[in-house]
Parts: C-alpha cells; sequence; structure tokens
C-alpha cells in the first residue's frame, strides 16, 4: 500500500514541476517587457504560448508514466519537443508559410 501512495505523490511532485516550469518559462517575455520594447507580448500570446507549453509538458508527462523502455521515453520525448519548436517557429515566423505564421 505505501508504494501506491508514494506512487501517486511522486506524479504530484512531477505535476507540479512541470507546471512550475511552464510559469518560469512565461515569466521570462512578461520580466522582458518590462525593460524593453523589443519584446511586444500581449494576453493571446501567453494564452498560445502557455497552452502549447501545457499540452507539451502534459504529453511528456504520460509518455514518462506510461512508456517503460528508456530508448523509446527519450525518443518520443525528443518527437514532442521537436512539435512543440516546429509550432512555436511557425506561430512566431511563419516558418512554413501557412495561415498561422505570425509575420
Amino acid at each position: 500500500m505505501e508504494t501506491m501512495n508514494t506512487l501517486k505523490s511522486t506524479s504530484k511532485q512531477r505535476l507540479t514541476i512541470t507546471f512550475g516550469i511552464i510559469a518560469f518559462i512565461l515569466l521570462i517575455p512578461a520580466v522582458a517587457m518590462q525593460f524593453t520594447k523589443e519584446v511586444d507580448w500581449n494576453v493571446f500570446d501567453f494564452i498560445v504560448m502557455g497552452t502549447l507549453l501545457i499540452i507539451t509538458g502534459l504529453a511528456i508527462e504520460l509518455v514518462t508514466r506510461k512508456v517503460t523502455s528508456t530508448k523509446w521515453r527519450l525518443i518520443i520525448t525528443g518527437v514532442i519537443i521537436l512539435a512543440l519548436l516546429l509550432t512555436w517557429a511557425e506561430l512566431a515566423v511563419g516558418l512554413f508559410g501557412t495561415t498561422f505564421a505570425g509575420s
């Protein structure tokens, strides 16, 4: 029985750390906006980036919980992070020229 409680506690701790990291990442442009005009985010930008980071964090957490092989965990996590970076680049500068392009 103690193993189950420890496992749940660890999962909660990982989720807390994940959301803490997401909050920290979102604080970077919020603080930068106070010191420079180069960073010009609005509420929509924070919502979109927050959503992307939450989806990415939860997907990685799901992979961590369900995939037992370390090799496959790393591969799938790498693909998830690559998808995040490509989506971010597309939204920021229009890397692929879709209608979602930022500029």
